[in-house]
């Protein structure tokens, strides 16, 4: 009995998976409550009698509270922890999810949706923070694919039970059901995480010392402060920030018109819209996984799993709207999919191990930030040009023209980005 035991294999789980898959939740319910809306918009525009370029701003006025407060959101991980900042994140936006169905104003609309994005812009920050906490240095990328695979699964998810509960219920029960998940899921970061792994309960010796690995690759004489200002010195931050500000230029114009185009210029019914908009996110949650293995794999050169990927999705954007059948479009926009996700994996793998563990909210708030300026005009802008055009196809254009930037801007990032030591404190210059 005793020479049985010996041989039992050791218990495989390690807090650190529990901690990415609260954070898978959490990232899951701010897409798909900020995705629903993007199939309730024909049904909203219809309700409150809407232009196309009135319903961009609908689109677009969620971003612009995410992008305002996502660097203070940042700081305040930081400073304050990521439980708490992320526990509060997640309970403010989800009460406005639900209060989106219960709003009979334009006007009142857009000052919810702009709320609303306030309290999710402090989720990135803190996610990726907690990454860089519970996840060493060589398994980084790949639990920042996993996380991203939200944001290929929220939007699929939010497409087709949002088709299904407007189709039975109307378009404002689709919001007022979203938000109840989320209350639950803040409880849980409240009461059961921890900022310090030391603190957790159920953490090991193994896990820790996994972790104290990153700490002795650092030399001691560099374990001085740094500033919020320097900190905005450094050229990596910037680089990343302008490559995801052009490549969200494409995601969210993709990822918030795709269900009205899929309505309008190839007739789809609302339930099929759903189904069809859904898949180009399911293949992509394979690719973003992929794509942040492949990042950890080529350390040092993280950069070309993300530029040849930008490209190759820009090329299949523009197959797409050259389409004629409506087979073709859903394999194209498939494809697109597919190598934008690669990218997206493989690009988050290089910011979060090119800062330092300590300000690492600070760093990712920042690069998201930009990207969330990207969403805010994106979709208004493409809202625009197809009032103006009539057709979506100078929109497509813009967003094969951002995949192009973007992988250009990742060019001039040269060789492995230089590590600061993960012991730093973050601290903020009161000038």
């Amino acid at each position: 009995m005793n020479d049985r035991s010996q041989v039992i294999p050791k218990k495989k789980w390690k807090v650190r998976y529990s901690v990415l898959l609260v954070l898978w939740l959490c990232w899951l319910f701010s897409f798909m409550d900020r995705m629903v809306i993007t199939i309730a918009l024909p049904f909203i525009g219809k309700d409150f009698n809407l232009n196309a370029t009135s319903q961009g701003l609908l689109l677009s006025i969620f971003f612009a509270g995410y992008a305002l407060f996502q660097i203070p959101g940042g700081i305040l991980s930081d400073k304050f922890g990521f439980r708490r900042t992320m526990s509060i994140a997640i309970t403010w936006w989800s009460i406005f999810t639900t209060l989106t169905g219960l709003i009979f104003s334009f006007p009142l609309l857009l000052m919810l949706r702009f709320i609303f994005g306030l309290g999710e812009a402090c989720l990135p920050g803190a996610s990726y923070k907690a990454i860089a906490t519970y996840f060493p240095s060589k398994q980084r990328g790949t639990a920042t694919g996993i996380q991203s695979t939200v944001n290929t699964l929220g939007p699929a998810l939010a497409v087709i039970a949002t088709a299904a509960i407007i189709g039975l219920f109307g378009w404002r029960a689709v919001f007022i059901i979203m938000g109840i998940p989320g209350l639950c899921v803040g409880i849980y970061i409240w009461l059961r995480i921890k900022d310090n792994p030391k603190d957790h309960s159920k953490i090991t010796k193994e896990e820790l010392s996994e972790l104290d690995e990153d700490l002795d690759e650092k030399p001691s004489e560099e374990t001085k402060s740094i500033s919020f200002k320097q900190l905005f010195k450094k050229p990596i931050l910037w680089q990343m920030a302008i490559i995801w500000f052009f490549f969200d230029i494409t995601f969210w114009g993709f990822t918030s018109w795709l269900p009205s185009y899929l309505i309008k210029e190839k007739g789809l019914s609302l339930m099929s819209t759903g189904i069809f908009s859904a898949l180009p996110y399911l293949v992509g949650t394979v690719a973003i996984v992929f794509g942040g293995y492949l990042s950890d794999k080529v350390k040092g050169n993280r950069k070309w799993v993300f530029i040849p990927n930008a490209l190759i999705g820009g090329l299949s954007l523009f197959f797409m709207f050259q389409a004629s059948s409506l087979t073709m479009v859903i394999i194209y926009q498939c494809f697109a999919a597919f190598f934008m996700f690669l990218a997206q994996g493989g690009f988050w793998g290089l910011v979060v191990d090119s800062l330092p563990a300590k300000i690492m909210a600070s760093g990712t708030a920042t690069v998201n930030c930009f990207g969330s300026i990207a969403g805010f005009i994106s979709p208004f802008l493409m809202g625009y040009m197809i009032e103006k055009t009539g057709t979506f196809h100078s929109s497509f254009i813009m967003m094969i023209a951002a995949l192009v930037l973007a992988a250009i801007t990742a060019l001039t990032i040269s060789g492995k980005p230089k590590e600061e030591p993960v012991n730093l404190e973050l601290t903020i210059d009161a000038k």
